[in-house]
């Protein structure tokens, strides 16, 4: 199976999709129409783009890109959903100024889930373990305790967010998203039939990239020791860029292998999917299919790898 490289996202009420650096958002309105809106990345790189392309260099530039386009893509979804006292026509330095306000809070948003993230699921962690030294000696031990602290605070956070509403639909959308990939990746034209019958897990999700950057820490830790409790927080902060320049690497070979061992490896990740991924409905599916078909000649793809005609 070749992988389609389509990536992908929920966003609220709908899906963004992204191909190269094509990417369409199509967000369920409320009254009931599909909008869809495609425009192309630009990677934070700028000029020096080549980053996004050096093996274990490029999973730190392309994770943080996705997190800005995220951002960008899930303010545009909840757009629809504003409300607003009235509506006015907006003039051009109106515009402009809004447009620099909405920079400015991807900005300041990408900057706080950054420090929020490393406080939770770095440091918080390594505390909680450091609170067993009167009881377990061995560095190593603590050090693996604290790998699998780190991971059930994961789990548990999965958990309660997903007891909200909102994040439960954003879930289903989630699964769309791996549905139409996976119906696209195992030859089958795109409806809404076969992409219902398709799995929602897929090896490249986001999911399954986080699972292993918190797995890899573990692994990292054991090797890089040092002394003072004050570096230790910082060899945690300064290994981050490691840590998910390797995770990027082993999701990217895993999303075009199907080697027994890398899909040995991708099973927790899979695993935890099933939390972050909900069985869609049709509607939800049929916003999936609009925003790959914006980015994406899956017909083209399928006649190519399966040797077959995709017409429906």
């Amino acid at each position: 199976m070749k992988s389609s490289n389509i990536g992908g996202q929920a966003v609220l009420e709908g899906i963004m999709m992204k191909h190269k650096d094509d990417y369409a958002v199509a967000v369920r309105k409320p009254d009931g129409g599909i909008a869809v809106q495609k425009e192309t990345y630009h990677s934070i790189t700028g000029k020096w783009k080549k980053l996004t392309t050096i093996p274990f260099i490029r999973g730190v530039f392309n994770f943080i890109d996705s997190m800005v386009l995220g951002i960008k893509t899930m303010m545009f979804s909840a757009s629809f959903y504003e409300e607003e006292e009235e509506e006015k026509a907006l003039t051009d330095e109106e515009t402009r100024k809004k447009e620099k306000q909405e920079s400015v809070m991807m900005g300041a948003t990408v900057a706080v889930s950054f420090v929020i993230a490393i406080a939770i699921f770095m440091v918080l962690p390594y505390f909680l373990s450091s609170l067993l030294k009167p009881l377990i000696d061995s560095y190593a031990v603590r050090t693996v305790i604290e790998g699998f602290v780190r991971i059930g605070i994961f789990i548990l956070y999965v958990l309660l967010i997903s007891r909200m509403e909102d994040i439960q639909r954003t879930f289903m959308y989630h699964g769309a998203e791996h549905k139409c990939i996976n119906c696209i990746e195992h030859g089958l034209p795109l409806t809404v039939e076969n992409v219902r019958k398709s799995s929602r897990q897929h090896k490249r999700c986001g999911t399954s990239f986080l699972f292993f950057v918190l797995a890899i820490s573990i692994l990292l830790l054991l090797v890089v020791r040092v002394e003072s409790p004050v570096m230790r927080v910082f060899v945690r902060i300064a290994l981050l860029p490691v840590i998910a320049g390797i995770s990027y690497e082993i999701l990217r070979l895993a999303g075009r292998s199907e080697n027994p061992l890398i899909n040995l490896l991708s099973k927790p990740g899979l695993a935890i999917q099933k939390m972050t991924t909900k069985e869609p409905d049709d509607g939800m599916i049929e916003v999936a299919i609009e925003a790959v078909e914006a980015v994406f000649d899956w017909r083209a793809y399928e006649e190519e790898n399966f040797h077959t005609s995709a017409d429906i």
